[in-house]
């Protein structure tokens, strides 16, 4: 007979289920990446987009975490997850399949591309939402840290790969036919993720209350958790910051450093690299530098190393911006994996499973939710003080983002409290 302390140490590569969503995960992130690449690309290139242009563009990719993030984590926990999965992967292969047709056919335009990345930007939320909150229940507690490394190295996986697949890819195909492959990737998505053959167990629907209770359950957990909402807080911040870098990011590279298609590629799938290396080496950072530590130290190492990203021009004389791009990329890649594997986990183990749904959505509310503002104040910045001193805007905010989780318990702590714990149990109460 197997003992517990085995079972607990298997590998999650021999869980079933697990694999489904695995696999299942691994297409839809490859398209979701190639994705990434090839709009903004097709927008700057071929539409010829402006500064502002860029910025609502970006802020129509996560515009619906500001919009309907609340209410969908409470519906994402009235649904099963599995199939909530699923019907988001393939809204997101038909709106992406009606800019492949609008190219095509000539009559592809800003505005388009706009309104299908609100569309994807809607599937995502529910796709995530469910994803998060679907992983626990799925692999059982013990894995979950387990498990989100694994899911993340397949993020950084796709995004190693897929610029540099797309990067050569565009230099032959059209970038429309490069959107098509990713409405086939969703759809082998969906089809994976169907194979899961996992029981969910719903709640009744006698013991189901209005919806705005069950949204400010999920609200007061996250608002009452005093360690919690440092780290939320410093994620919100951070982001609102990337997403105004990101929007003009594309835009630097091409037009100010002067790379072309291919070689801003092979930048982004170079730099991705330390998301992969970040995956591999999370669990082994946190029992290093500490899971609770292991925070506030990736906060701060993220807006050192994007501050790299505007330096390119700068050492130009001195070093190819391309390789400063490269560094800038790899280190802010490797930090955001080690950042998002240690919290996402301290948030999965913290909550109770039948508000994950709604703490998720809380979260992705209040942290993607900056994410558009983000992404409109690059735009208008990007237009009133140039694409440079923009990105200097980006990564001074993103520097000062780290406080809430330098400036906190997290500092000194060695573990994060469990829900178990005497403090985690009395910081519900304050």
């Amino acid at each position: 007979m197997t003992s517990p302390t085995a079972t607990r140490r298997r590998s999650l590569a021999y869980h079933r289920n697990f694999r489904q969503l695995w696999v299942g995960d691994a297409f839809g992130q490859f398209g979701a990446q190639l994705t990434g690449l090839v709009l903004p690309i097709f927008a700057v290139t071929a539409l010829d987009a402006t500064p502002w242009q860029m910025g609502a563009l970006t802020a129509a990719e996560t515009a619906a975490f500001l919009l309907i993030g609340l209410p969908a984590g409470a519906w994402v926990d009235r649904m099963r997850k599995r199939r909530t999965l699923i019907v988001a992967d393939l809204v997101r292969a038909v709106a992406l399949g009606v800019v492949v047709v609008a190219a095509a056919t000539g009559t592809a335009s800003i505005p388009l591309l706009i309104a299908a990345a609100l569309v994807v930007s809607a599937a995502t939320v529910f796709f995530d939402v469910a994803h998060q909150s679907y992983v626990p229940g799925l692999v059982g507690l013990d894995h979950v840290v387990e498990g989100n490394s694994k899911l993340q190295a397949t993020q950084s996986v796709a995004m190693v790969v897929a610029p540099a697949v797309g990067g050569a890819l565009l230099r032959v195909i059209s970038a429309p036919a490069l959107i098509a492959t990713t409405v086939g990737t969703y759809l082998v998505s969906a089809l994976w993720l169907g194979r899961i053959r996992h029981e969910e167990t719903l709640p009744r629907r006698e013991d189901r209350r209005p919806l705005r209770t069950e949204i400010a359950e999920g609200l007061r957990f996250v608002v009452h958790q005093p360690l919690l909402r440092r780290i939320v807080a410093c994620t919100s911040i951070g982001n609102l910051f990337g997403s105004l870098g990101g929007a003009l990011l594309v835009i630097y590279a091409l037009r100010v450093v002067g790379l072309d298609e291919a070689a801003l590629g092979l930048v982004f799938s170079l730099s991705a690299a330390g998301g992969l290396l970040g995956a591999v080496a999370a669990e082994r950072m946190a029992r290093w530098i500490g899971e609770a530590k292991v925070i506030p130290a990736s906060a701060v190492a993220l807006g050192i190393t994007y501050a790299l990203n505007p330096l390119a021009v700068v050492l130009a004389d001195v070093v190819p911006p391309a390789a400063v791009l490269v560094v800038a990329g790899f280190g802010f890649s490797f930090w955001v994996v080690v950042y998002n594997v240690a919290q996402v986990s301290f948030r999965q183990r913290l909550c109770p499973p039948t508000l994950l749904g709604r703490m998720n959505a809380s979260v992705r509310f209040i942290v993607w939710g900056t994410m558009p503002i983000g992404g409109l104040l690059g735009g208008w910045l990007g237009t009133a003080v140039g694409v440079e001193g923009s990105l200097w805007v980006a990564a001074v905010g993103m520097t000062f983002a780290a406080l809430p989780v330098v400036l906190s318990p997290l500092r000194t702590l060695t573990a994060l409290p469990r829900p178990d714990d005497d403090g985690a149990a009395g910081s519900q109460r304050s």
